[in-house]
């Protein structure tokens, strides 16, 4: 995979541990672009050290359970995905907004003991995420569009449909499972996903689930 001017094809083109920075309901995927406002000083310093060293962010979830560690920082899901920093602007007031686009996913082996404010984790990068996704072809496109039409129209919501058919499947799957208006938990059952495929077999679930419910609410209202 090519990010800007850096190639990640094997394991040692990552590094062995990288920041992580715990965000609910955030979803990064392998070549997907995710803006972030950075804000707060921990997580200010933590952008200057990976813009001084491989550019490498992890993003991850909280654990969903709520469970939290003595210090008061809560556990972490064990699967996140690395990104790499593409843009960085500074704001007259301090902030940060940079793009992150996604790398792999990795697992977490182990969480550092470290002295910068920001946490660092040992990772097992997800290295298939790094060559071409041969479930790509058999994505059934047509029924992912189909839930994403349905899915529009049920919220009053309009797409560039001319993007959408120019998308490549992958693009498409990824695109589409990181703007899903969808919760902590569909979010990383997306993520966790064995492939491609699996992703987008998912993410018509959770839409068919979505509207099903939806529809259920609204039949409700009217008695």
């Amino acid at each position: 995979m090519q990010v800007g001017n850096a190639r990640y094809r094997l394991a040692r083109d990552l590094p062995s541990a990288i920041p992580v920075f715990p965000l609910m309901g955030a979803l990064l995927l392998p070549g997907g672009r995710m803006p972030l406002n950075i804000f707060e000083p921990r997580y200010l310093q933590m952008v200057d050290q990976a813009m001084a060293g491989p550019r490498l962010i992890g993003m991850i979830q909280p654990s969903l359970d709520g469970a939290m560690r003595e210090d008061g920082e809560p556990e972490l899901c064990s699967v996140g995905c690395a990104g790499r920093i593409i843009s960085l602007a500074e704001t007259g007031d301090g902030r940060y907004l940079i793009s992150l686009q996604g790398v792999c996913r990795f697992r977490v082996t182990q969480e550092l003991a470290v002295k910068t404010p920001f946490r660092q984790c040992r990772i097992a990068p997800f290295l298939a995420d790094l060559e071409d996704d041969q479930a790509a072809t058999e994505v059934d496109r047509p029924a992912l569009l189909k839930a994403f039409r349905a899915y529009l129209q049920a919220n009053d919501l309009e797409a560039d449909w001319e993007s959408v058919s120019r998308a490549e499947n992958a693009m498409l799957v990824n695109a589409l499972s990181m703007m899903a208006p969808y919760g902590p938990a569909e979010k990383q059952a997306l993520l966790e996903a064995a492939d491609l495929k699996t992703r987008a077999e998912t993410l018509i679930a959770i839409t068919e689930i979505t509207l099903a419910r939806e529809d259920e609410d609204f039949g409700s209202s009217l008695q």
